[in-house]
């Protein structure tokens, strides 16, 4: 049976969360690791918007990030993820929206020269701060344990940490600090953040998940 082709990127957040549904899914594929300065024609003919991640299956070939998460968990969802109240898909609305765009101009600042990159990251602060209060009754956004709320929104906030270390470690939110921790230690952080050369025409599969990918 030919496996689904996922093209991917290491490090970017929506390629992240991508790898995530489809180990908690345990669904094989071949990942095609992506370099963006060096696209694949492959890629391109799959998806003319030419970004990752990108899945292409028998059935469908999906573009966004999230409807990848959403097409794995709904053919196998063993952990669940799925199982969330309507406010978990608000939280992933406020971060794929307000707080990816305050994180952009945060992050990128010389190409966003029309705003204060400080606004800009303060912005985002506030909605890190509300993640911070409802982690402080849960380990988890929603409840005991991870949902798609949680693995949807988690890469963009590592993303946003990375920026400026010190300065996110400085800030009053213990609760927030503890949660993505706890994500950065996990096994299945781990297993998605494995390197893989960069994918060409012609060369044996990289299968993923690999075998060993849980919390």
């Amino acid at each position: 049976m030919t496996l689904p082709i996922l093209y991917s990127f290491r490090r970017c957040p929506y390629a992240m969360r991508a790898r995530l549904a489809l180990a908690s899914a345990g669904i094989p594929c071949e990942l095609r690791e992506v370099v963006l300065r060096d696209k694949p024609a492959e890629l391109l003919a799959a998806s003319p918007k030419g970004t990752v991640p990108v899945l292409v299956a028998a059935d469908a070939t999906v573009e966004q990030s999230l409807e990848i998460m959403l097409w794995a968990l709904s053919r196998n969802d063993p952990e669940g993820w799925l199982d969330m109240p309507g406010e978990g898909h608000a939280l992933i609305t406020q971060i794929d929206g307000p707080f990816k765009s305050a994180l952009d101009r945060y992050k990128y600042a010389s190409r966003h020269t029309e705003t204060d990159p400080a606004q800009q990251r303060e912005d985002a602060a506030l909605i890190l701060l509300d993640f911070d209060k409802r982690l402080a009754q849960n380990p988890w956004l929603l409840g005991p344990r991870p949902t798609l709320a949680d693995m949807a929104t988690l890469t963009f906030v590592r993303q946003f940490a990375m920026v400026d270390k010190p300065w996110f470690n400085a800030q009053p939110w213990p609760c927030l600090a503890r949660w993505l921790a706890a994500f950065l230690a996990s096994g299945r952080f781990t297993a998605i953040m494995t390197k893989y050369p960069q994918w060409h025409p012609g060369e044996s599969a990289t299968l993923f998940p690999p075998p060993s990918s849980s919390f």
